[in-house]
Formats: structure tokens, C-alpha cells, sequence
């Protein structure tokens, strides 16, 4: 995620919850909660942003072959996943091609990776280096929106943490990409992960070990499992009143928030314009974004477009929980509820000492999400990690995603070491 979309969803979110602790009644039916983005988005009398460019098409129009699948995960949420099945510079269908796998962070969707372009997005670069390549959806964003039995009004959808997303979602992912023809025979995949695509990953390998064994390696750009080091304005604002189970966090919990609808793409777009009274909260107006154009300003315009992809509140509450706890551990529900899930009266901690895959993990000192402090804590328990420190000084958690140089410093390399351990 950019820092411009950080920068506005932090921004929102505060909003949000300022609306709702001082004007909302309390209620303990989650049923009762009232959806306030369709009271605001009326479809009449102006332009539909949700009828943007998807992921099919950000592929497509660079001439890659595109396909969308769609997998059962083994709680019943129905999650997509996007591939580029070949190289249309290679011709290479008839070969039998190592699987990359590609996961978004928070408030994102598999739109993030091409629409940098062929010359420097990684599904094109992976692809064009013979690569199986997949992108996935997290349950609950513009393209994970379906369940066996659920629907998305109904608030035991969005009862889902980044807990869940990594112990099924990615799960069924990785079996799913394992199944498929080309799939069949090969021992792993390579996984890579920005933000919340790390957190999930180190979830799943702690969680189900037996999952080690699939991953060839994994790449976690700007990992986020501790938090407590984490200086950001808005979690250290908010995370006091919402890392706890209490009555904030109860009225915040498991709905769906930022909606991929036309009232929350317009909004994003608008908030942060000069003279907005809450542009001083957008991380987009620094002076280092601006001046030295750190980021590729062609994709941050599409992605202005296309996020916020949507998301559970219970994403967000699980990440303040974490840093106000300094653990990295379960969902907390409060005692009540951890002594009949977990027998205790805690939530567990997440036991990273079980992850074997070869890890990488690329991390910068100017990182506002991933604190360096919280990144070597998490590679201390990692038996079999690779550090990789970003020189550049000014290196930020969105510059991991969509720096302008981001090929030669992050995508490049990472290629390299998984055509390394091809070719061993």
C-alpha cells in the first residue's frame, strides 16, 4: 500500500470511529449496526468509480494471459485468485513452470502488483522469468466477497480476523495453485507478501507447520507481526481505546469497513486535496513524497481508483491489540470468550520458532508500519531467515510496493533468489 492510501485510510478510520463513540447508541446486536456508506452512496447523478480496471484487465492490457479462479476455503468463504499462466514472451505453456505466489497487504487486492506495469510490476517481471505466477484476495475485499451460507449483510461475515485469512485463506491458496496441472509434482511455491501479506504467512507457518514444506522461500516486505515499536499517529492515538475488549472495540467489531463502493472511492480521492481540513493526516502531502518523487505517480493514480479494496473491522482491532499488548499473538476477545476458545484467559502467542522455510525479510529504518526493532525481534525466533536491509535511508513501508525504483531494489532480487534456488 502506497502512502498515500495509508495516510487516508488512517485518516478515515479515525473519523470513523469518532462518529460512531460519540453519535452511535450502543447496542450488543452486531445485527443492528447501521450501514452508513449506503445511506451516503446514492447511484444516481455522478460517475461510477467502482467500474474501474480489475485485475483481469491490468494484466490483459499489456498482453499477458489472465485467469480468475475462484477456491473454497475450509471455513466456506469463497476467495479469488488471479494468474498469469504463462509468458506471452516466451511462449513457455508447454513447460512446467516453478509457482509464485503474490499477497497483498491491508486495504489492498491483487490490483496493487500490475498496475505498475509490465516494465517493473513483479507478476510481469515473474512471469517473464518463467514463473507460474497467482495473486491473491484476502476474504472480504472487492474480489472475496462470497461464502457457502453468508452473506456480506450479515455480520458473522466479516466475523474474521488476518488470523483466519492466513490459516485458510492462504492454505487453501497454496493447496489450491498445488493442484492445478502445472501445479502437480512440485514441492512448493514462492511466496511473496507486503504488510499484511506477511502476517498472514507467518500465521500460517507457525500455526500449521506442516505447511513449511510447501513454501520454497518467502519473501516478507515490510514484515508486521510485533507491533509495540510501531510510531504511527493514528495506531498510537487509537490503539488505546481499541486494543482492548471493551466497549469501543465491541462497537467497532466485525463489520465490514472501507467498502469498495463509489462513497468511499470518491472520498479517498477527495480527502486528502489541498486545503482538506484533515490533509494534514495524509501521508501523500510529505514533502520527501512530493519533492523527490519517490513513488511511480502513474500507479498511484490507478490505485487511487481502486482502494480501499475493503476490509473487516476485526482486521484492524486485531493489529491495535497487537500493539498495545507487544505480543504476536491469537485474536483477544476478552476473558469470557479466551477461556472457551482458548482455555485460557489470554489469547496464545503465535509460536514463530516452528517456521522452518527459508524466510526473507526486507526491512528499512524509515519504515512507519514495521518498526526495525519489531522485525528483528520476529527474526530472532526464525530459524532459517535472510535479513535484507534497505540502504536507502528514506525507505518507507509503501516504497516496498511501489517505490519508483522498486524493480532494481526489491523485485530483481527477489527473482534472483528464487531462479537461484531453481537451479540448485
Amino acid at each position: 500500500m502506497s502512502r498515500f492510501h495509508i495516510g487516508v485510510c488512517a485518516t478515515l478510520l479515525g473519523i470513523f470511529l469518532g462518529t460512531i463513540v460519540e453519535g452511535a447508541p450502543f447496542s450488543s446486536d452486531p445485527a443492528e449496526v447501521t450501514d452508513f456508506y449506503q445511506l451516503f452512496n446514492n447511484p444516481d447523478a455522478h460517475l461510477s468509480l467502482t467500474d474501474g480496471p480489475d485485475t483481469i484487465y491490468l494484466i490483459e492490457e499489456h498482453g499477458y494471459p489472465a485467469e480468475r479462479h475462484y477456491v473454497k476455503t475450509e471455513d466456506d468463504y469463497i476467495i479469488s485468485l488471479f494468474r498469469i499462466p504463462y509468458s506471452h514472451n516466451l511462449q513457455n505453456q508447454a513447460e512446467k513452470r516453478p509457482i509464485a505466489f503474490i499477497q497483498h497487504g491491508l486495504f489492498g487486492s491483487s490490483d496493487g502488483w500490475p498496475v505498475l506495469g509490465p516494465d517493473d510490476g513483479l507478476p510481469f517481471l515473474l512471469s517473464d522469468a518463467g514463473y507460474d505466477v497467482w495473486m491473491g484476495n484476502a476474504r472480504g475485499n472487492r474480489y472475496s466477497r462470497n461464502h457457502t451460507s453468508l452473506s456480506t449483510k450479515h455480520p458473522s461475515f466479516w466475523r474474521f480476523s488476518w488470523h483466519e485469512i492466513g490459516y485458510y485463506d492462504i492454505a487453501a491458496a497454496i493447496d489450491y495453485t498445488l493442484s492445478t496441472e502445472n501445479g502437480e509434482g512440485q514441492e512448493g511455491i514462492h511466496y511473496v507478501g507486503h504488510s499484511q501479506g506477511t502476517t498472514v504467512m507467518f500465521v500460517l507457518m507457525s500455526s500449521r507447520p506442516e505447511y513449511n514444506k510447501k513454501i520454497k522461500t518467502a519473501h516478507m516486505l515490510a514484515p508486521v507481526a510485533f507491533m509495540d515499536h510501531m510510531d504511527d499517529f493514528m495506531v498510537n492515538s487509537l490503539s488505546p481505546y481499541l486494543g482492548f475488549h471493551n466497549a469501543y472495540s465491541t462497537l467497532f467489531c466485525s463489520q465490514e469497513f472501507l467498502p469498495h463502493n463509489d462513497f468511499v472511492l470518491a472520498l479517498m480521492y477527495s480527502v486528502c486535496l489541498p486545503g482538506s481540513i484533515v490533509s494534514s493526516f495524509c501521508s501523500a502531502s510529505d514533502e520527501t513524497t512530493v519533492d523527490q518523487g519517490r513513488t511511480n505517480s502513474t500507479s498511484d493514480a490507478l490505485l487511487s481508483g481502486l482502494m480501499p479494496a475493503g476490509v473487516s473491522t476485526d482486521q484492524i482491532l486485531h493489529y491495535m491489540q497487537e500493539h498495545q499488548s507487544a505480543h504476536f499473538r491469537q485474536f483477544d476477545f476478552g476473558t469470557k470468550k479466551n477461556l472457551k476458545i482458548y482455555g485460557n484467559e489470554s489469547p496464545p502467542d503465535y509460536p514463530t520458532e516452528l517456521i522452518t522455510t527459508e524466510m526473507h525479510l526486507w526491512y528499512s529504518d524509515n519504515d512507519e508500519m514495521a518498526a526495525v526493532e519489531d522485525v528483528l525481534r520476529v527474526a530472532e525466533t526464525l530459524s532459517n531467515k535472510v535479513m535484507h536491509h534497505m540502504e536507502d535511508p528514506l525507505w518507507d513501508h509503501g516504497d516496498f510496493a511501489n517505490n519508483w525504483e522498486v524493480r532494481q531494489y526489491i523485485n530483481d532480487p527477489i527473482i534472483a533468489i528464487m531462479n537461484e534456488y531453481e537451479t540448485k
